[in-house]
């Protein structure tokens, strides 16, 4: 196999709509993530605890199925709906492998709401840095086992980090992270990094009067 230099490489990649540093964070992608960081994820929807799927506050209600559950699917849910985005959430699935669904959805039905397939963790990137509410998600190869998703997190990390660990992410989980690599945070579900199956959505933010201000 022909081995190209370097530069050549990165020359190609700008060429295919990346660069080698990511795109500088908008004002509206530092809105959003100051509006994101206002929920607070590592100290609300803790894992095993049955919570409010909007506030992640835990309400005392015992779980209905057994394991120790998580909320990535609550709080990416949350985080949208604060920002008057629209994603399966609560009352039309279930807060118990809702992870599963909102895949599924973002699939089958995401297009009709406003969200837009993204190629690669470096297309993400840039997205949410442009002020796009991007997730990253996975589902389970099985049915009954809860897959994964979270929040692309705006961030001035270079090309090289992102092809090696994924974009910055925020989220909810068996740990909950203000911010970590994709990597690490979907380190749970080993395939979904290594086989190359997290899928990303982006979705436009309007910031129009009437979004709720981020909590102080």
């Amino acid at each position: 196999m022909k081995s190209w230099p370097s530069c050549v490489v990165f020359f190609c990649l700008a060429g295919a709509g990346y660069a080698v540093q990511a795109a500088e964070v908008s004002a509206d992608a530092a809105r959003l993530i100051a509006t994101v960081d206002a929920m607070d994820v590592q100290h609300h929807w803790p894992a095993g605890e049955h919570v409010d799927w909007q506030t992640g506050v835990p309400d005392g209600k015992p779980e209905p199925a057994e394991g120790k559950h998580t909320h990535c699917s609550a709080f990416v849910a949350a985080a949208a709906k604060g920002l008057g985005v629209y994603i399966l959430r609560p009352p039309e699935h279930g807060q118990i492998l809702l992870a599963n669904a909102q895949y599924d959805w973002l699939e089958s039905a995401g297009a009709g709401r406003g969200w837009r397939s993204l190629t690669d963790g470096a297309q993400a990137q840039l997205a949410a840095n442009r002020g796009e509410l991007v997730v990253a998600t996975y589902r389970n190869h099985r049915d009954n086992k809860p897959g994964h998703i979270a929040i692309v997190r705006p961030s001035g990390k270079p090309l090289r980090d992102i092809i090696q660990e994924g974009p910055q992410i925020t989220q909810a989980g068996g740990s909950n992270y203000t911010s970590t690599s994709l990597k690490h945070g979907f380190a749970g579900h080993p395939a979904a990094w290594a086989h190359q199956e997290v899928r990303y959505y982006a979705h436009a933010v309007t910031w129009a009067t009437g979004l709720p201000s981020p909590r102080r």
